[in-house]
């Protein structure tokens, strides 16, 4: 039984949420587990090098924001309150991160401890990166902290990775899929497509691992998923998103009809209008009946100030489809 958890090594709920998973799989009768960790970022501005947290804090608007995460704790109460949950869990002696930094590389390296050495090798390395995080109050965005990190897992090629540039793509990829399948908190535990958001207490993981584990896990070829990932951030609202994980769609499958469409739906939808109407004339002239591939085509045009062509497609757009009037 896999047991994916997308979380952020930034985020203390999802250090805790380890140790209750572990408490959780300690009893645990079933199928013999595999938990491996995904991207999730709660703070994507974050800087690296980071920045004390110490002065973060003393940010007005910071302080506010904060204020909403617990409306009824101040926010130094509310990190109190945590560090309280996370000495519980054994977390410690000391604990409380001393930077705002940012997590890309931390979840770089998680990746590639994943690839190098399977799910053992990656949860050790998630540990001493949230060690190094919580624990030890050290920047984990610098790449001296890393490699330190790497080495205390037994990792001791992940520093001359991350500094080749080694597997940035594939957490960007991971962390635009993770929002596109509807993560939406750190952590979230994902077993065979049921998610269970937060740290919740081991009784309630485990209920939550029982339950999942009966289910037939859905799998489909990863182009179909990527595509169906792609059109959901569409959705969303992130046209540019779509488009990173199109891009090796249009190189492979670049003559499929539907991936060239969603493709021309992201580009018109980010403004890349002239990029939008290589895809859209071909295919209006291959699928002349089909409205929306005229709709779109129509629009395109309209925006590019093409009045005249423009009227043409959305004419004959209406006239197929009468809902597109208008």
């Amino acid at each position: 039984m896999r047991i994916e958890i997308w979380a952020d090594v930034v985020c203390p709920w999802a250090y805790i949420g380890k140790r209750r998973l572990e408490r959780a799989l300690a009893s645990w009768s079933g199928d013999p587990a595999e938990v491996v960790w995904r991207p999730y970022r709660i703070d994507p501005s974050a800087p690296a090098p980071g920045e004390p947290l110490a002065d973060v804090l003393r940010d007005p608007m910071v302080d506010a924001a904060l204020r909403g995460c617990a409306p009824h704790l101040t926010p130094g109460e509310n990190r109190e309150r945590v560090s309280r949950i996370a000495l519980a869990e054994g977390l410690g002696p000391r604990w409380g991160a001393g930077w705002r930094a940012s997590s890309h590389d931390a979840h770089r390296l998680i990746a590639l401890a994943h690839e190098a050495g399977g799910p053992p090798l990656q949860d050790a390395v998630a540990e001493e990166v949230m060690r190094a995080h919580f624990v030890d109050a050290l920047d984990i965005s610098l790449p001296a902290v890393l490699d330190e990190v790497s080495r205390r897992a037994g990792f001791p090629a992940g520093g001359r990775l991350l500094a080749d540039g080694a597997a940035d793509t594939t957490v960007r990829e991971l962390v635009l899929r993770g929002r596109a399948a509807g993560v939406a908190t750190s952590p979230t535990f994902v077993v065979n497509g049921a998610a269970l958001g937060g740290a919740q207490p081991p009784e309630v993981i485990h209920a939550f691992l029982a339950e999942a584990a009966g289910r037939s896990p859905r799998q489909l070829p990863e182009e179909v998923e990527r595509l169906r990932h792609a059109e959901a951030l569409l959705d969303l609202g992130d046209p540019l998103g779509a488009l990173t994980l199109l891009r090796p769609l249009l190189d492979t499958h670049g003559d499929d009809r539907g991936t060239r469409l969603l493709a021309a739906r992201a580009y018109f939808h980010s403004a890349q209008l002239n990029r939008a109407l290589r895809i859209l004339e071909p295919l209006a002239a291959q699928t002349p009946d089909d409205s929306y591939v005229q709709l779109l085509l129509g629009r395109t045009l309209q925006r590019q100030g093409d009045t005249g062509r423009a009227a043409a497609h959305l004419r004959l757009a209406a006239a197929m489809s009468p809902g597109y009037a208008g």
